[in-house]
């Protein structure tokens, strides 16, 4: 089952490396939650971020992912290196990204997403 989680994260990822609205959505739950640096925001404005070139990713490395359950709770912590043009500018953040996911049926929906910066 953390396999499938892992798999699930990976892909949510991808979609926003490419703004990929259709994968966003296929993952995300319509009240996920998104905490950034210097917002908070719900699905509809991250996936605008993307999609209208406001974040731009350039570089994703993954440094590491785990997935631990909790019941129909799935949570994911992503290390990544992430680089991104935001507004133009070129930017790079070590993250530790927190993915709250809640099973729904056999489905697996993401809820809410957390960037903290990292400063080692």
């Amino acid at each position: 089952m953390k396999e499938k989680l892992l798999e699930i994260s990976k892909t949510f990822w991808n979609a926003m490396e490419h703004a990929d609205e259709d994968g966003m959505r296929r993952i995300a739950d319509a009240g996920c939650t998104f905490v950034h640096i210097g917002i908070t925001c719900g699905l509809d404005q991250e996936i605008e971020f993307y999609t209208n070139g406001t974040f731009q990713p350039t570089e994703i490395r993954f440094n590491s992912q785990v997935a631990n359950l909790y019941g129909d709770t799935g949570i994911v912590i992503t290390d990544c290196n992430y680089g991104l043009l935001l507004d133009g500018k070129a930017t790079s953040h070590h993250f530790a990204v927190t993915e709250v996911y809640v099973r729904r049926e056999k489905n697996w929906s993401l809820v809410s997403v957390s960037f903290t910066a990292l400063v080692y």
